[in-house]
C-alpha cells in the first residue's frame, strides 16, 4: 500500500495534483538484477533494457537502479531515449537497438553512444556525417529467425563488418541477434536460431573480425539458458519483475519481484436503485440497490476500456468489480457498502491479503504483461520508492 496516504506531495519539492498515481519499487528492480547476477555465469555482463520509458516504469530511475545493482550498460530503442538519459547524467554505455538515421551518426558519436547497423549502405551515408576525430561504436544486428531486422547471412554480416573496418570513424564493438521463441519451453526455433548464431560467431572468429561484445540473450533466454548467452545478457521485462511468458512461470530459476503498482482514490460515492444504469451504453444495470464509487482513471491513462467487464480493484482489503464501460478519465466500481470519498484504491499491487498483478490484467485483456505498464500513460505520475521510502517523483505533464 502507498505510504503517501494523503496523496499529492513528494519530497524534494515535487508534486502531483490528481488522485491517481503509479509507484515503482526501485528496491525490487535492484533485487531482480542481483538475482540475475547470481544466476548468470560470472563472466556474463548485464545490459539493462530501459526502452519505452523503462517499460513504463521510468527510464532514468530504473537505469540508475540497475546500474547501482551491477548492470554495466543500458539498451534503448531510439536515439531520443538515449539522448534523454545522457541529458539526465547517465554516463554508462548505451546501445540504441534500432536503426538511427545516418545524418544523426555524428550526434551519436559525440554522445558516446553505440548504434545498431545492418545495412552496408548506411555506413557510407553515416561516414559522411561524422566529424574528423570522432569514432562511432557499432553493434551489428543479424537476423537468425526473428524476421524483423538484421543481416540475413554469414557472408553479408562479414562483409558489413569488413566495410565498417575500412573507415576510421567506425569501430565495430558488438554483434547480436534476437530470439523469437525463447519464452517457450523446448522451442525448436530457439535452438535453430542459437545454432545459426553460434556458427556465425565461429566463422567471424576464424576470419579474425569477430567483435568483442556478443549478445543474444533476452530475459527469457537469460533465465532458461544462461550458459548460451556469450558475454552479455540483455535483461528487459524480468528486470521489472515480470515473467516473459506464462509458460515459464512454473520453471523460473529464482523469484522475480514485481516493481509496478497503480493506485487511485474514490472521488464520488452514490447509491443507485434497481434498474439504474452505469456509464456509456448503459451496459451495466443494477439488479438491486447498490453503492457505486467513481475512480479518476480511464483509458487516456492506459486503463484500457477492455478491462471492463472483468477487472477488479481492491478497497479496504477487499476486491470489488469495475462496472460499466471505462471512460476516458473515469471508471466505476460496485462497492459492498457506502465508503468515504478519498479512500485508497489499489488497481495493481498488494493491499492487505489481496493482490492484483500485471499478469492478471494481461490475461483479462488478452495480451502480454509487457503491454500493461507500457500503456500507463505519461499523465499518470510515477513515484519512486526504496525500502518503503519515497525518493523521487516523475510528473511529465509538469516537466519534472
Amino acid at each position: 500500500m502507498a505510504d503517501n496516504e494523503t496523496g499529492g506531495v513528494f519530497l524534494d519539492g515535487g508534486h502531483f495534483y490528481r488522485d491517481t498515481w503509479a509507484e515503482i519499487d526501485l528496491g525490487s528492480i535492484k533485487e531482480n538484477i542481483t538475482s540475475f547476477k547470481k544466476h548468470l555465469p560470472a563472466e556474463t555482463g548485464i545490459m539493462a533494457i530501459v526502452k519505452a520509458n523503462g517499460y513504463g516504469h521510468g527510464a532514468f530511475q530504473t537505469a540508475q537502479a540497475a546500474l547501482e545493482a551491477g548492470a554495466q550498460e543500458l539498451g534503448v530503442a531510439t536515439l531520443d531515449e538515449a539522448i534523454a538519459l545522457r541529458r539526465q547524467g547517465i554516463e554508462a554505455p548505451i546501445l540504441i537497438m534500432n536503426r538511427i538515421r545516418p545524418e544523426y551518426a555524428n550526434l551519436a558519436a559525440k554522445l558516446g553512444l553505440a548504434v545498431t547497423v545492418f545495412h552496408k549502405e548506411w555506413l557510407a551515408e553515416a561516414a559522411a556525417e561524422i566529424e574528423e576525430g570522432l569514432t562511432l561504436s557499432l553493434h551489428v544486428k543479424t537476423d537468425t529467425g526473428m524476421g524483423r531486422v538484421g543481416t540475413k547471412s554469414k557472408g553479408e554480416t562479414a562483409e558489413l563488418i569488413k566495410e565498417a573496418g575500412k573507415d576510421g570513424c567506425f569501430k565495430v564493438t558488438g554483434l547480436f541477434t534476437h530470439f523469437a521463441t525463447a519464452d517457450e519451453l523446448d522451442s525448436s526455433l530457439f535452438k535453430q536460431q542459437l545454432a545459426v548464431f553460434k556458427e556465425l560467431v565461429q566463422e567471424l572468429k576464424q576470419l579474425e573480425i569477430c567483435p568483442p561484445v556478443i549478445h543474444c540473450g533476452n530475459s527469457a533466454a537469460s533465465l532458461m539458458a544462461p550458459e548460451e548467452l556469450f558475454n552479455v545478457a540483455r535483461i528487459g521485462i524480468s528486470m521489472y519483475g515480470l515473467t516473459p511468458s506464462n509458460e515459464l512461470l512454473p520453471v523460473l530459476p529464482f523469484q522475480l519481484k514485481e516493481a509496478f503498482s497503480l493506485y487511485t482514490r474514490l472521488i464520488h460515492v452514490k447509491k443507485i436503485n434497481r434498474g439504474d444504469t452505469v456509464s456509456y451504453g448503459a451496459t451495466y444495470q443494477a439488479e438491486e440497490e447498490e453503492w457505486i464509487g467513481t475512480l479518476p482513471i480511464g483509458y487516456a491513462d492506459g486503463w484500457m476500456r477492455r478491462f471492463s467487464p472483468g477487472a477488479e480493484a481492491i478497497i479496504n482489503g477487499r476486491k470489488v468489480p469495475i462496472v460499466g464501460r471505462i471512460c476516458m478519465d473515469q471508471c466505476m466500481v460496485r462497492l459492498p457498502h457506502e465508503m468515504e470519498v478519498g479512500t485508497l484504491v489499489t488497481l495493481v499491487g498488494q493491499q492487505d491479503d489481496e493482490k492484483i498483478s500485471i499478469d492478471d490484467l494481461a490475461k483479462l485483456a488478452g495480451t502480454i504483461n509487457y503491454e500493461i505498464p507500457c500503456l500507463i500513460s505519461s499523465r499518470v505520475p510515477r513515484t519512486f520508492k526504496e525500502n518503503g521510502r519515497i525518493l523521487e517523483n516523475m510528473n511529465v505533464i509538469l516537466n519534472f
